[in-house]
């Protein structure tokens, strides 16, 4: 048994479900993927008419569609060696291989989201847009077998071992602008942000939850639901403020929802490679922003 790029093609359905891409994205994406992937392996890499050992995916589609299809359903290993007809060591080393390619591809693509703190007020400098909203994600991980590692990652909240991102995302273009470092899940959101230094655009309204209370960046309007007060009640006009913001704010959820389109952030994180787990949550973001900006020209 081996699944294969043309072989899932037959169907735009399923080809959707398995990549996260439509066709005419996929290609899209392909023709950059092509020539990050001959930067690494060189020209004419997948020829085989070549002397040696031809390399085990025999197109650029197929190991772009590999890639996507791991990414998107994140099955074991051995269960990727299965369906591609190849060994669990291969897949391994195919993964690693090509998700790097991936994100270099993306990152050419400008859907790379900004990861310096410091640098979003330049990165957002050309965009007319103001109203930008913050919020932290968390992902779960295997049970580190360190006890060490167990008490740092460990989320008492969560009852879990988890990792966390700030994210901070377009109101109106619903891109993911700026990604976090992956920290441990248990630090606090307002902490987070703190510490990842993020300067914003004069006159930006930042919509946040109360996960950021006392978050207050220079020159920026936050705009934040009230929170209640201990053994308090809100008013009926701050119930109502604080459905509107709620409305503005639903879009965060959207815009996690769609990076966490694929499975490998959205499962129990197994991979055990250091700054993997970064790694696929700043390709996942790349990929929900090409997804934004293809959806949107086609309108």
């Amino acid at each position: 048994m081996s699944v294969s790029y043309l072989e899932a093609r037959e169907n735009p359905s399923t080809f959707l479900s398995v990549t996260s891409l439509n066709f005419d994205e996929f290609d899209k994406l392909s023709v950059v993927f092509k020539v990050e992937y001959e930067k690494v392996f060189g020209l004419n890499s997948l020829d085989r008419s070549k002397p040696g050992r031809p390399r085990t995916l025999s197109t650029i589609e197929d190991n772009l569609f590999f890639t996507l299809f791991y990414d998107k359903n994140y099955a074991l290993q051995e269960t990727m060696g299965f369906i591609f007809g190849i060994t669990q060591s291969r897949a391994n080393e195919l993964i690693h291989e090509l998700t790097p390619i991936l994100k270099s591809s993306l990152k050419t693509l400008g859907c790379i989201p900004e990861r310096n703190g410091l640098e979003l007020e330049k990165y957002l400098q050309d965009e007319e847009q103001k109203d930008l909203l913050i919020d932290a994600t968390e992902r779960e991980i295997q049970r580190p077998s360190n006890d060490e590692l167990q008490k740092f990652y460990y989320s008492g909240k969560a009852h879990c071992h988890t990792v966390k991102n700030i994210i901070v995302g377009g109101l109106n273009d619903r891109r993911v602008k700026y990604l976090g470092k992956t920290v441990e899940g248990k630090k606090h959101d307002k902490k987070a942000a703190d510490e990842d230094l993020i300067r914003y655009p004069n006159g930006t309204n930042l919509h946040d939850d109360t996960g950021f209370l006392g978050y207050e960046p220079s020159n920026v309007n936050v705009i934040q639901p009230e929170k209640k007060p201990k053994g308090g009640s809100l008013t009926d006009e701050q119930k109502k403020e604080n459905r509107l913001i709620s409305s503005v704010r639903v879009v965060v959820e959207h815009i996690i929802s769609g990076v966490k389109r694929l499975h490998i952030v959205k499962q129990v994180f197994r991979n055990k490679k250091e700054g993997f787990d970064d790694l696929v949550m700043e390709i996942a973001c790349g990929l929900h922003n090409f997804r934004c900006d293809c959806r949107m020209m086609s309108y």
